[in-house]
């Protein structure tokens, strides 16, 4: 019988959401013909957790746990971590190494899309339009008014690499500006200001099953807050409106631009990518590699809407790396 985990945790503020995430794929694929443990990634220690919740210890270096005096290693691994180790790509690169198949894409590529800079200039190069942005490192001088000039208020104050609207900022004024950028700096040492769009957003979700990249039904996100926050994604203070009601001709263009950016960059799994439209025109914000799974997050709203079984699609999803 084939191993199969579900990693989960993490070594940031997502930490609660990932374990959400985990649990609620962990329960659908719990008894199917796999045999299935949930892995807890942690800073201090790597655990199995079995259907029946006992816990085992995971070597770090080999992934491999012992369970009855016997040694096991997984075949498959469902990457559920947001943030760091998962999202970023390091964990990726442990599976790469081991040779064990996993559900995300190349630990380059995660790398690379986790930095939110970077993933903005890729995404203009493979032809989305993006908002201005600027990069400040933890140490350099501010110049507000530089600032002003280029980006111009309202902008977004933002972690580089980091999930969930944690430590963002809708920053109004010069004077706003140093404290939104002490508040992102306690999850990242790279900032990231960026130009404020008005405009309607949604969130496309994409997933590739047997060589096929399907995109799914569109999200619109209205917030009831001043933008989507961590409140507005996970406690309710939001209206997710799924499918969106574009005009065709605006759902025909960000479906575009997303399939364009999932097969340009080689992702792989289900991602979920956020637009906002400017004049009628999709401008690209991000990428999610390993985007909630938790029973409020969108992606499962998205395969409800297409009238996709998310247990099937996550063992087809199994079976499919398998091979």
């Amino acid at each position: 019988m084939k191993i199969i985990g579900v990693a989960c945790g993490g070594y940031t503020s997502e930490r609660e959401i990932s374990l959400k995430s985990g649990n609620l794929i962990f329960n659908l694929i719990r008894d199917s013909n796999f045999e299935c443990y949930k892995i807890d990634i942690n800073k201090s220690n790597y655990f199995v957790i079995d259907k029946s919740g006992k816990k085992f210890s995971l070597n770090k270096k080999n992934f491999q746990f012992s369970k009855n005096d016997v040694s096991f290693s997984f075949d498959y691994v469902i990457n559920l971590v947001h943030g760091s180790p998962g999202e970023d790509g390091e964990i990726t690169k442990k599976f790469e190494d081991l040779g064990i198949s996993h559900s995300t894409c190349s630990s380059s590529m995660a790398e690379l899309t986790f930095n939110k800079k970077k993933c903005l200039d890729l995404a203009k190069k493979v032809g989305l339009k993006t908002a201005k942005s600027q990069l400040i490192i933890k140490g350099q001088a501010v110049d507000e008014k530089k600032i002003r000039d280029k980006i111009g208020f309202p902008c977004f104050v933002k972690p580089n690499q980091s999930g969930s609207s944690f430590g963002i900022s809708k920053v109004y004024s010069e004077k706003e500006l140093k404290p939104a950028i002490k508040k992102a700096l306690k999850e990242d040492n790279e900032i990231l200001i960026e130009s404020y769009l008005s405009g309607r957003e949604v969130t496309v979700g994409v997933y590739k099953l047997d060589g096929k990249v399907e995109v799914l039904p569109i999200t619109e996100i209205v917030s009831r807050n001043d933008f989507f926050d961590y409140k507005a994604k996970y406690e309710g203070e939001s209206d997710e409106i799924t499918p969106a009601k574009l005009p065709i001709e605006l759902e025909s263009n960000v479906k575009k631009d997303a399939l364009n950016l999932f097969t340009k960059l080689n992702l792989s799994g289900i991602t979920r990518s956020e637009f906002i439209f400017k004049k009628n025109i999709p401008y690209f914000l991000e990428t999610n590699t390993i985007p909630g799974m938790t029973e409020k997050s969108i992606i499962p709203q998205q395969f409800e809407a297409a009238n996709k079984n998310l247990k099937k699609i996550m063992i087809a999803m199994i079976n499919d790396g398998l091979k």
